[in-house]
């Protein structure tokens, strides 16, 4: 198994976990974590997007 194939089972199996929570990732952000599979984003790149993504997102509901 290439260490692609480790990260994209590793990604199918935290998405799997978040089901059982009751918390499922939507189709948008298994997109995210493929890309940064893909892409090979860094852990302090990935923080960092996600970071700005969820800031931009609570600035869109306060102006709601």
């Amino acid at each position: 198994m290439t260490d692609k194939d480790t990260i994209r089972q590793r990604t199918l199996e935290a998405a799997h976990l978040q089901l059982i929570e009751g918390n499922p990732l939507d189709a948008d952000q298994m997109a995210m974590f493929e890309m940064f599979d893909r892409e090979g984003w860094s852990q302090e790149r990935q923080r960092d997007y996600i970071l700005e993504r969820a800031k931009a997102a609570a600035a869109l509901h306060a102006a709601e």
